[in-house]
């Protein structure tokens, strides 16, 4: 936890130059971009159901068509070669692979990804398969979901079969994508599905991720080849305190307990911190975690992703007070921080991207000297980051977005920071390759690199997409 800091000055007039073997991808998700929800055996997820409910989805939009990567994969994998992309980190579709979240694969459902995965590889492009990216089995949610034990036990033995069916194939794993959002934001705040508004399941759901995720790691290990890399992708908030005053800054504490270190605690170093506990006794006990849970959950990894987008500026409420919640996660009545009711979230001034979210690079830096400092053994890698701004065609129908090409310029600057101060980060994925469902936004927000229309699918490469593409050739940042 820090002040709010100024990106810090340096010379921008020289090109820089990253490690050798450095990952330079693009990251999707699954719901986000297959379509084809009813075909070959799938079943629906949580995400379906949201999508479907009235009012839940801006537009009333769903995930059913998005952008028909199912039946497009090959051309979409062609037009990641032609930009040069050393990498593609997507996602598995738990009810494509186990359509009742429990008992045999389908072997339809990994044919997909095998395939998927043997294009990727025959255009030299390096898999990086996320197991979990809040695409739940809606039976195993109408069974309880993440607050129920026994949906840790069903990700284990679901990560062990997409592991025994490509396995041959992909080096490079990770358990779970932004556990916070699954937890906080389906199951306290409602925003994202399932919709729950419950702040004690929220905290249930919370540990019963980190339990899957231990649990999922020990599958892995029995599954996978002795070479395979084997990574959680985090959300870690940069939280900084409004002012420097002793309630300001104890604001900021509890909303990292509950932001970082309610998973950071037990993936890291198999505990939960005291004031965490203590900061939500008055909701909850945590009988619910069991002797040897938080040590289940540190398992040793190959590498942490991180997820980065914008920090996060608190600030002590008064009582009697009404706090300010504008932290980027979406409206809604209830709120995704349990036992934080006297906290306001605030947005400094500045630039800002098409979400609302403040423009400042110096949070990933400080991320990335957190997580070396904390896990000095284990490599680091950007496992999103990205900007939406609202594209729009020119009259030759190119795409230009100097916006997002500048958030990215200093975001990667912000990455070769750490690195000049020995943070061990290995590569540094884009979200996201192409427009897309984006979540409870619908179709509204646009993140991709390329331009998707969504009525003729016609996918058009926008500026930052050659842009990005000579770094990922050449492993060197321009001057700005």
């Amino acid at each position: 936890m820090t002040s709010v800091q100024a990106d810090t000055a340096v010379d921008t007039t020289a090109p820089l130059r990253f490690p050798a073997g450095f990952l330079w991808g693009a990251s999707t998700a699954a719901y986000q971009i297959e379509g084809a929800v009813r075909e070959d055996g799938r079943t629906p997820s949580i995400w379906d159901t949201f999508s479907h409910t009235p009012g839940k989805v801006a537009g009333g939009d769903t995930g059913d068509v998005a952008c028909e990567h199912y039946r497009r994969y090959r051309d979409d994998v062609a037009l990641m070669a032609e930009l040069g992309l050393g990498a593609y980190r997507f996602s598995v579709s738990w009810s494509r692979v186990q359509p009742t979240g429990r008992g045999p694969a389908s072997q339809r459902g990994l044919d997909f990804y095998r395939a998927l995965t043997d294009e990727l590889l025959a255009a030299g492009i390096t898999p990086a398969v996320t197991l979990y990216h809040w695409d739940l089995p809606q039976e195993l949610e109408d069974a309880g979901g993440w607050p129920a034990r026994e949906t840790a036990y069903r990700f284990a033995e679901y990560a062990q079969l997409v592991a025994e069916a490509l396995g041959d194939r992909v080096e490079l794993w990770t358990t779970l994508n932004e556990p916070w959002c699954s937890a906080f934001l389906g199951y306290g705040s409602g925003v994202h599905a399932p919709g729950r508004t419950d702040p004690v399941a929220a905290l249930r759901a919370a540990h019963h991720l980190n339990l899957g995720h231990g649990l999922a790691v020990q599958a892995l290990r029995t599954a996978l080849p002795e070479g395979a890399r084997i990574c959680v992708s985090l959300n870690p908030a940069a939280v900084r305190p409004r002012t420097g005053s002793p309630a300001d800054r104890d604001a900021a504490r509890r909303i990292d307990a509950l932001a970082n270190r309610v998973f950071t605690g037990p993936m890291l170093h198999g505990r939960y911190d005291e004031d965490l506990l203590a900061d939500t006794t008055h909701l909850t006990d945590w009988a619910f975690v069991q002797d040897g849970d938080a040590a289940l959950a540190g398992q040793p990894l190959d590498g942490i992703g991180v997820n980065y987008y914008t920090p996060s500026v608190v600030s002590a409420v008064p009582e009697g007070t009404v706090p300010e919640r504008n932290d980027g996660h979406g409206g809604g009545e209830h709120s995704p921080w349990p036992g934080a009711d006297r906290v306001a979230f605030h947005q400094p001034p500045g630039n800002r991207t098409a979400m609302g979210w403040s423009i400042d690079p110096s949070g990933l830096t400080e991320l990335l000297l957190r997580f070396h400092r904390e896990a000095p053994a284990t490599p680091l890698y950007v496992t999103e980051n990205g900007a939406s701004y609202p594209d729009a065609p020119d009259a030759d129908g190119r795409f230009h977005d100097p916006q997002r090409i500048d958030y990215v310029h200093r975001h990667l600057r912000a990455v070769h920071r750490a690195i000049q101060q020995g943070v061990d980060v290995r590569g540094y994925f884009m979200w996201s390759l192409m427009d897309n469902f984006e979540w409870a936004w619908g179709y509204d927000k646009r993140f991709g690199l390329v331009h998707v229309d969504y009525e003729t699918q016609r996918r058009t490469p926008k500026s930052s997409a050659h842009w990005y593409s000579r770094i990922a050739r050449t492993g060197e940042l321009p001057p700005e």
